[in-house]
């Protein structure tokens, strides 16, 4: 499906809603706006794409809104030379805004088909920096770090202290924390020495991460 005046009315009105919110930097904007949303929705969903309200993806699963997530790139603040892991593929829409904003992307996702789906609309958009694997991301990658930046899009029960070594110096991860059954506190952690400073950003609710992978989708 292309796009439509309607879609690229609501991504207008997705813009006014990030002034609001003070979320102006123009490469964030410009990384949006390069990545065709309704490419990442299914077509039930097409009208609401652009709303601030989750949407069903195949799985059983949901991808957060256009707004939590430019709130939470925005917090990343990444950097064009950044090599960033994400925990929580989806439909693979944050990993291509990010891949317009950094060196590379490492995306994790516990569903094969999800993995598989996302990869194919990097291939289409001809991103070329953003890899989906499916793997266990509750531990993050330790083999593969360190990384400048690390996003989680699932719930932590507390500080997930092990992702320390995963982070390069001044490296940033932000993260969800709290039980499952309550507003979560969305934790900005900037890796100082061998500990994380913390700063938090915002309160969401998120599923909590779940350990290994899915064994038949």
């Amino acid at each position: 499906m292309s796009e439509t005046i309607d879609s690229r009315e609501a991504f207008a009105s997705f813009l006014l809603r990030l002034r609001g919110k003070g979320i102006v930097a123009r490469e964030l904007v410009s990384a949006f706006e390069a990545t065709p949303r309704h490419l990442f929705v299914p077509d039930r969903w097409q009208s609401v794409a652009w709303s601030e309200g989750m949407i069903p993806i195949e799985c059983g699963e949901a991808i957060e809104g256009p707004d939590l997530q430019a709130q939470i790139i925005a917090s990343l603040a990444i950097e064009p030379g950044h090599r960033v892991l994400e925990v929580g593929t989806g439909s693979g829409f944050t990993a291509a805004v990010m891949s317009r904003l950094s060196a590379r992307v490492l995306t994790l996702e516990r569903y094969k088909t999800l993995t598989e789906l996302a990869r194919q609309r990097f291939e289409a958009l001809g991103i070329t920096n953003a890899f989906a694997r499916q793997a266990d991301g509750s531990q993050g990658l330790p083999a593969e770090g360190p990384f400048d930046r690390i996003v989680v899009w699932a719930a932590f029960d507390s500080l997930p202290r092990n992702f320390t070594e995963q982070l390069a110096s001044n490296g940033v991860m932000i993260a969800p924390i709290g039980a499952e059954e309550q507003p979560q506190t969305l934790a900005k952690l900037t890796k100082i020495g061998s500990r994380f400073e913390r700063e938090d950003v915002g309160t969401v609710r998120l599923q909590p991460i779940i350990r290994g992978v899915a064994a038949a989708i």
